[in-house]
């Protein structure tokens, strides 16, 4: 049997893609548009979010950026409620917002701290919660979680953000056994070491490290992740919930 997508996969869905302005967000948001979504990017400034609105129009997607600092439970509530408003809450709901602060465990300001969580899982429960209400009374709905390998194997420098994305995973679990019934799936996403603005200053030694742990010898690109993504939201993934899929060529391996 063949699974393909087209065009039409997520016809009628409204999707909320946190962090869209570039990157993994940025990938997600527009294949997921190309598919027919209506699509509500967030971005943490006026500047991202107006850059995410022209990125939509010059490709005819329908939807738009706006702004939202995740870190904010206020904002998120306002965001919300705009959304309401305008008929456009979501029925697929994709986390990716994030932060990492590195610094070793005795370095790690409490404010810093804080800072990660709040970014990393917090936002999700507020993001989560928000939309919720409005999926279990449609009795559908998708959240997509963006997780990372080092919630699963930990790292040096990062006790803080490995934290966060392994808490993750305990609440995208959590959740799934309470809304699997009214047709609402919870999925998490752990990418491996991805392509993106984030990566491209790390060291030429500290890249030949990380290559030599790959087993398809690449590193991750962020349509890789959105492909991902697509499949969890699509009727090909109507049966998935509370996992996490690995997308990180083989170098962590469940």
């Amino acid at each position: 049997m063949n699974i393909k997508t087209n065009n039409n996969d997520l016809k009628d869905e409204i999707s909320l893609v946190t962090g869209a302005s570039r990157g993994i967000g940025a990938s997600i948001a527009d294949l997921f548009g190309q598919q027919g979504s209506i699509v509500i990017g967030t971005a943490t400034s006026q500047e991202g979010a107006d850059k995410i609105t022209k990125r939509f129009l010059d490709m005819e997607i329908e939807g738009h950026g706006i702004v939202l600092d995740v870190s904010e439970s206020s904002q998120i509530s306002q965001s919300l409620k705009k959304l309401k408003e305008d008929n456009l809450m979501p029925s697929i709901l994709v986390n990716n917002a994030g932060i990492s602060l590195e610094s070793l465990f005795m370095r790690i300001k409490d404010e810093d701290w804080h800072r990660v969580m709040e970014t990393n899982l917090s936002s999700i429960f507020y993001l989560s919660k928000g939309v919720i209400s409005s999926m279990l009374k449609k009795r559908h709905g998708k959240i997509i979680n963006i997780g990372s390998v080092i919630g699963n194997t930990g790292a040096i420098g990062n006790a803080h953000y490995s934290a966060a994305k392994s808490g993750l995973i305990g609440l995208t679990k959590s959740l799934a056994k309470e809304v699997g019934s009214r047709g609402i799936t919870v999925n998490v996403i752990a990418p491996g070491y991805i392509s993106t603005d984030m990566t491209k200053d790390i060291s030429d030694e500290l890249n030949k490290t990380m290559m030599n742990n790959i087993p398809l010898k690449r590193f991750g690109k962020p349509e890789d992740i959105a492909k991902a993504a697509l499949y969890l939201a699509s009727s090909a993934g109507s049966y998935i919930t509370g996992q996490t899929l690995h997308v990180n060529g083989g170098m962590h391996m469940e």
